[in-house]
């Protein structure tokens, strides 16, 4: 993957230069013993002693564009500025990769060929997805997740965006999940996906007005956008990281819809207490009736989306891991087929 910056060697640096700079111990300060490295789908993590650096990857989706230098800038500016909402003294700076003759340095001299988002690095088992695989979870340690996320739903910023737009968005949404999961490549059960579809869209048809009314209520706001047990780190306060920072539009979201997707991932792993902990701690602020539907509207909306996600993985032209993305997918299926059959029954009870 080639990037349009020169390499320390005079010809173009690539992707995988930058890669195996930052793979190595010896480019960081003195003490750092070795180096794990973890690729996401947009990125490459490093872990170096006590520190964590993020460096983008040069891609281009439908939903982002991270191809220029620019561009890899100013998310990462985005991805530090917003995650301090939540995880203040974890994100620590942003800083150059540059390139001179003598090579690639971070914050060094000569010209500026990438950049990336430092951080403190933490105990992976300090996280709230060890804790519910270990069974270790506490309920004083959920309701300090949801005294946190209370915090910070009641100052986020307000969003406000025309109904009507918003519900052509969730039909658009409904329309490519099934483009998608209805792929006869990926194999996944037909009659499933379409029972699914079937009753979000009666939802959208008959119910349309409960959206319309919080969106018009203003009770959208500028949320976190991928809330996960992995990205909840356990303490007093605790920590939330790794907020989706490259799409304000995906960020703006009913409190209720973020606390459905936590829910839907905590009874993915097991602990499906822990949803209904935080979803009581915050009914104030939530404000569901939950013969409304909207509740289960909104978890079987997110199954269907990480259902889509996970199996677009095996599109990509090498997929990393690829026997692992269509059992993902039809775990989302199964919950969301859980929720859509509750849901289906609430819409024909008169």
């Amino acid at each position: 993957m080639r990037d349009d910056r020169a390499s320390p060697c005079g010809g173009v640096a690539t992707l995988d230069d930058k890669v195996r700079f930052l793979s190595r111990p010896d480019s960081y300060a003195p003490g750092v013993k070795n180096v794990a490295v973890r690729e996401t789908h947009m990125s490459f993590v490093f872990m170096a002693g006590e520190r964590v650096y993020k460096l983008k990857k040069p891609v281009r989706f439908p939903y982002l564009d991270f191809s220029t230098l620019e561009q890899r800038a100013s998310a990462c500016r985005a991805e530090f500025s917003l995650n301090r909402r939540l995880a203040p003294d974890v994100y620590l700076d942003v800083v150059p990769l540059t390139a001179s003759a003598s090579g690639f340095a971070i914050g060094g001299e000569g010209p500026v060929s990438d950049w990336l988002v430092v951080m403190r690095r933490l105990d992976d088992s300090a996280n709230l997805e060890a804790a519910l695989l270990d069974r270790r979870l506490f309920p004083a340690q959920v309701d300090q997740i949801a005294a946190a996320l209370e915090t910070f739903y009641r100052h986020a910023r307000r969003i406000y965006l025309l109904p009507e737009i918003c519900l052509a968005e969730w039909n658009n949404a409904l329309a490519y999940d099934a483009r998608v999961l209805l792929d006869m490549r990926f194999r996944l059960p037909q009659g499933c996906v379409r029972r699914i579809l079937r009753a979000q869209r009666r939802f959208l048809t008959q119910r349309s007005d409960l959206l319309i009314e919080r969106v018009r209520a203003r009770r959208l706001v500028d949320a976190h956008g991928d809330l996960r047990p992995e990205h909840i780190w356990l303490g007093e306060p605790p920590i939330m990281i790794d907020c989706l920072e490259f799409s304000a539009r995906l960020r703006a979201l009913d409190p209720l819809d973020e606390i459905a997707f936590l829910d839907l991932e905590c009874e993915r792993l097991g602990a499906e207490w822990v949803g209904a902990r935080i979803q009581r701690r915050l009914a104030r602020l939530l404000d569901d009736d939950p013969l409304s539907g909207l509740f289960l509207f909104y978890r079987s909306r997110r199954a269907m989306l990480r259902a889509r996600l996970a199996i677009a993985h095996l599109l990509d032209p090498k997929p990393r891991t690829p026997e692992k993305w269509p059992r993902r997918a039809r775990d989302y299926l199964r919950l969301a087929a859980a929720d859509a059959a509750r849901l289906d029954r609430l819409l024909r009870t008169p």
